[in-house]
């Protein structure tokens, strides 16, 4: 039996789902059945030769030449770079000593320190794995709770999806077609809810368990005073420099996303020279990160374009809109829908798959349905997050693993890991039920949509008949 036309696009949503369940590379995965069907298309009539023709203009102008994306190697050099410069020790030893003497204390220094390191690095590896080779240790020296411990740094860690300049912010920004100031503003709220949450928890298990969660012993807490105050700043200061140097002079307009990239690599480099960590096989081993994320996301980038321009010319985003669309309960049925259907996908794919393959199918239907992009994207990326926290596939949870002494098992790490994975959903619900968590902190504009302004001008005056005269 010969497909009809209308069987091209589920026949072709059902082949990239077979590829990625046989674990093919994605990006190789993506252009292999976009290119299959091109050719079956081509060969039953169903589908127009035209549509390649853009392909090329499509693949280098739109993401080979695309500025906005030199922005992804920059962050991520940076990130690559902090993550041994001895930035976090500072943080985490100074703050674990400030609260150390409360139930919890280092709890909430290593939230406070993941939300610092979120804003300046803007990876979840290089936040987990720097918390974690000196906070768990010493979490698990004090006592804590191996659960508490392992699931704190992962969660910490996972803080930086959200908070700017997140490498995820960008992607969507990319794929949603809208201004990447825009995603770092709309994520302010996010981000301040997420370690409001994440720290309040850790003072309500102080309170009902606190053996679980116990004060450093009184000879663990060695600085006081000034050298305390010292150790402190001499974290915090270069930190909040840094934050400035990247977030500040994109949301005042000063610098653009890529360039304030290239300002905190440089900035990073130079925290890593004032903490004696700069170094050419530092450097090298920050440019081999670089290449392996960025040549990455560049690949899946690539075959995820031509997968969509094939998958739109046999007319799938179509079928797709009519899918979301005759989902009961309206616009709150497809936030229902996408919200639980990201959460299961994130189960198997990570967030980069998601953003590529999945959003620019529900991205159609959104607007259609009067829905703020940026606030869509914000309720993707809060739910995205969860894929890092996920037992048994959770990035977030592997580089725990790696890290954690032989001790400390495996199980504990997956079972201590729900409780944040929890709160990361209660942030979804919040973020649902309240817009304006996003949308608050975008600009507003004038309000007038500049299609109803008319300008009137008044016509001059007349003047007075003055008769000619030919003297």
């Amino acid at each position: 039996m010969m497909p009809e036309f209308q069987d091209m696009a589920p026949l072709m949503f059902g082949g990239m789902v077979v590829f990625l369940l046989v674990g093919f590379p994605v990006a190789f995965s993506l252009v292999a059945c976009g290119l299959f069907f091109a050719v079956i298309g081509i060969a039953m009539g169903f589908f127009q030769p035209a549509f390649l023709q853009s392909l090329p203009l499509r693949v280098f102008h739109g993401i080979v030449a695309n500025e906005l994306l030199l922005a992804i190697p920059f962050f991520t050099l940076m990130g690559a770079i902090l993550e041994r410069s001895g930035l976090a020790e500072d943080l985490l030893e100074g703050l674990g000593q400030a609260f150390g003497k409360l139930p919890g204390g280092l709890g909430y220094s290593v939230i406070l320190v993941g939300a610092l390191l979120g804003a300046i690095t803007g990876t979840v590896a290089a936040s987990v794995l720097a918390m974690g080779m000196i906070s768990l240790p010493a979490m698990l020296r004090t006592g804590y709770s191996p659960r508490f411990a392992t699931g704190s740094i992962a969660a910490a860690g996972v803080i930086t999806q959200v908070i700017p300049p997140s490498l995820v912010l960008i992607v969507l920004a990319q794929v949603l077609q809208k201004s990447v100031g825009d995603m770092y503003l709309g994520a302010i709220g996010p981000s301040l809810l997420q370690t409001a949450i994440f720290l309040l928890y850790v003072g309500a298990l102080a309170i009902l368990n606190p053996a679980s969660v116990p004060p450093l012993p009184e000879h663990a807490r060695t600085l006081r005073g000034w050298k305390l105050a010292f150790r402190i700043l001499r974290g915090v200061v270069p930190s909040l420099a840094l934050i400035f140097l990247v977030l500040g002079t994109m949301f005042l307009g000063l610098a653009t996303p890529t360039e304030a990239g290239a300002m905190g690599t440089v900035g990073a480099m130079v925290l890593s020279a004032m903490h004696g960590r700069l170094s050419l096989a530092l450097l090298w081993q920050g440019t081999q990160t670089t290449m392996r994320i960025t040549a990455m996301v560049g690949f899946i980038l690539v075959g995820a374009t031509v997968y969509s321009l094939v998958f739109a010319g046999v007319e799938g985003t179509h079928w797709v809109e009519g899918l979301l669309k005759s989902l009961p309960g309206g616009r709150t049925g497809f936030l229902i829908f996408v919200n639980v259907f990201i959460f299961l996908l994130s189960f198997f794919l990570d967030f980069f798959e998601i953003a590529f393959i999945i959003l620019p199918l529900l991205a159609p239907t959104a607007q259609q349905l009067g829905i703020d992009m940026v606030w869509f994207g914000l309720m993707v990326c809060v739910n995205m997050q969860t894929s890092f926290m996920h037992p048994p596939f959770g990035f977030a949870l592997f580089y725990v693993r790696s890290i954690a002494p032989p001790e400390v098992r495996t199980r504990d790490i997956y079972l201590g890991a729900i409780p944040w994975l929890c709160l990361q959903l209660l942030l979804v619900a919040i973020v649902i039920a309240w817009p304006e968590s996003v949308t608050y902190w975008l600009p507003r504009g004038t309000g007038v949509d500049p299609a109803t302004v008319t300008i009137d001008v008044a016509p001059p005056p007349a003047q007075p008949d003055v008769p000619f005269r030919f003297d």
